[in-house]
């Protein structure tokens, strides 16, 4: 076969690959289709649900990556209740910071019923991976008010940018503080990684204890990455963190604060 008509034998192939949704042009692309910027369209879902409520409950699930059946039926779990204001997710929705593994994730958890928000996760920093999760879900550190309590949620990932990033970052922490205002009167923080891990920047874990504390009455902390669960007073100061098990565990963590105080469940699905 002439070199011209092997040529031509192979377009209808190149153009039917071209046209393929799956064609990747390079792995650490940023350009992203379909739904972005969701944390900040549903704290606004979950601030206004929320906001004459004394009574919240929501759930947690964490690490999702690679576990896409698994996090379709905590979806399905989860909207089968009708007693759930709003979803936490930990963090590591990917493997490896891939566009496609974020709008994947993304796709099956905009199926919930209820509004969720997601934290950052060290395997979400790998590539070009923070850059993706700041375009399809917002700022790595951000902050809401559901009923009277402050979820401040923080990227702790510190490891991941090799101490040349403030990791947690106590600029945005200290202004969450100065800036604390009513209806809220309580505290909950999330994050990906705890103090102590080697992830975390522990040169600093004491500082974070210490802005912690000096949050009106906070409750409690949460994390993931640690793909268990996790029930511990890191610091012996009397704030328990819990840890959320990744979801290839299928179970969810239920959370339900009342004026009085709170309780935890973890639910199998």
């Amino acid at each position: 076969m002439k070199p011209i008509a092997r040529i031509a034998s192979y377009l209808p192939l190149l153009a039917g690959i071209a046209g393929c949704d799956h064609f990747e042009y390079h792995p650490y692309d940023t350009d992203i289709k379909g739904d972005c910027n969701i944390n900040a369209r549903n704290i606004a879902r979950i601030e206004a649900a929320c906001a004459n409520k004394r009574t919240i409950r929501f759930a947690m699930i964490s690490d999702t990556q690679r576990r896409y059946d698994e996090t379709e039926l905590a979806v399905e779990a989860i909207n089968a209740r009708n007693d759930i204001d709003f979803v936490i997710h930990g963090g590591d929705l990917t493997d490896f910071g891939l566009k496609k593994e974020f709008m994947w994730q993304r796709d099956i958890l905009n199926r919930l019923h209820v509004p969720y928000v997601c934290l950052l996760g060290n395997h979400d920093c790998q590539g070009t991976g923070e850059e993706v999760f700041g375009k399809i879900f917002g700022p790595a550190d951000f902050a809401f008010t559901a009923s009277d309590i402050r979820f401040v949620c923080l990227n702790t990932n510190a490891m991941e940018y090799d101490y040349s990033h403030p990791v947690p970052d106590f600029g945005f922490i200290e202004n969450e503080l100065h800036a604390f205002a009513s209806p809220a009167v309580r505290t909950i923080f999330a994050m990906h990684v705890r103090p102590y891990d080697f992830q975390f920047n522990n040169n600093v874990a004491k500082a974070f204890e210490y802005y912690v504390l000096a949050f009106p009455n906070p409750l409690f902390c949460l994390f993931g990455h640690d793909h268990r669960w996790i029930e511990e007073d890191i610091f012996n100061d009397g704030m328990i963190y819990y840890g959320c098990p990744n979801i290839a565990k299928r179970t969810y963590i239920l959370y339900t604060v009342t004026p009085d105080g709170y309780s935890h469940e973890q639910i199998a699905f």
